[in-house]
Order: structure tokens, then sequence, then C-alpha cells
């Protein structure tokens, strides 16, 4: 089974144009994630977000610099390199995308398959952008997903919750779980998970968002007496 699984790290690179929630911890989570990767021989697969420095190619209404180029995840720069404390070690491979899915105008589905990889386990940032395109597009590319719901973030819970509920109404592979129960997973034991059983499985309307979001996460906590 592990050597079904690969471990698709999106985008944590040093790139700081955007405050993110409990970056800190997401950053542990992700390392954890890495460590047990390696550990159990799990192929490692982390996204870069590069834009040409000339700007030549970025979808229209691209944020650009003065000069032109992006403004943000500039070639050439060091926000475009991976953190520190997640660095990539040898024999993990490095997507660099153009876009906000880590499948487009990549390789990444091709080695993903060379590779027999049938489930992602995915992790990054930010989890309503490149973490959902990611995970729309490996649902139609034939992929079973874990989306690790601590190792993801993006600018506010709200969107972060949201993007998450998106995903779970509507990607039919999913399975929606924290990185304490993966590693549980992993090791062959009892975990606990969120998957989609059917269509649109947390509609609401806005004023039941935080109604709803309780809901995911009584979906995906262990309870205390356990």
């Amino acid at each position: 089974m592990k050597n079904k699984n690969a471990l698709l790290i999106i985008d944590m690179q040093q790139e700081d144009g955007f405050v993110l929630e409990h970056f800190d911890n997401v950053v542990a989570n992700t390392a954890t994630l890495l460590d047990t990767a390696r550990q159990l021989a799990i192929p490692v697969f982390y996204s870069r977000h590069i834009n040409p420095a000339d700007g030549i190619g970025l979808p229209p209404g691209e944020p650009r610099a003065a000069d032109g180029g992006p403004a943000s995840y500039r070639s050439g720069t060091r926000q475009v390199e991976i953190i520190a404390a997640l660095a990539p070690q040898p024999g993990d491979a490095v997507i660099d995308k153009p876009r906000y899915s880590a499948f487009h105008q990549t390789d990444l589905d091709t080695q993903l398959k060379r590779s027999g990889v049938t489930t992602l386990i995915v992790g990054g940032v930010l989890t309503d952008v490149c973490v959902l395109t990611t995970v729309f597009d490996a649902f139609a590319l034939g992929y079973r997903i874990r989306v690790i719901t601590d190792a993801c973030t993006t600018t506010t819970l709200a969107a972060h919750y949201s993007a998450l509920l998106i995903m779970a109404n509507w990607v039919y592979s999913l399975e929606l779980l924290t990185c304490a129960e993966l590693l549980r997973a992993l090791e062959g034991k009892d975990f606990i998970s969120c998957a989609p059983e059917r269509p649109d499985l947390f509609a609401h309307q806005p004023h039941e968002l935080a109604g709803t979001i309780e809901r995911l996460q009584s979906r995906l906590q262990r309870q205390a007496q356990e």
C-alpha cells in the first residue's frame, strides 16, 4: 500500500507577501509528514510557483511590479525557494509550475504514474488557491487524495475552511484528515477521517458557515475519551 502513496507539498516557499493563519503549526506538521514519508520510502514531491521575471506569459490581471515583472514568486529570487525547515533532500522531486495547479503545464502526472502512485497525500499553501486547484486536477486525473487539514493554510480561517468544505462536497475520491490521524493510518491503526458520502455533503447557507465548520471539525477530531 505505502508504495502507491506519494506526498505532495504545495508551494511552501519563502514568498512572504501573505500573512497566513497558524503557519508555524502547518510547518511543524509538514515537517512530520516529510520525516514519516522518508522513513516509509514514500516518494516526496514539492511544487514551487514561479513567475518569469520578465513578466512574459503571466495570466491577464496578474499583479505586476513597477518594472512590469511579477509582484510575487519572481524567478531568480529567494522567495521562490522552499523554506529552510522543509528543504528538499536528495531523491525528492521539485516541480516548478507557472499557474495555481501543480499539474498545469508540468510533468507531475507523468512522474506520479511512472512511479505507480495512485494516492496523493497533500499539504501546503494556499488552501483556497493552489491546494484547491491541484486537488481538483488530481481528482480529474484519477487519483485518490488525502488532504491533511492541519498541514494546509491560507490568509484567513474562513477561506481555509471554505476550501476544505468545497473539496469535501465535490471531490469524491477525497479524504480529509489531520496529520496525527494520517500517521495512524500509515501505521495500520484505526484512524478518523472525513470522506464524501454524497454530493454537497456540507451544503450550507452563508449564515450557517460557522456551524458547518464545526460539523466538519467534529468529523476530524478524535474524542477525548478515546
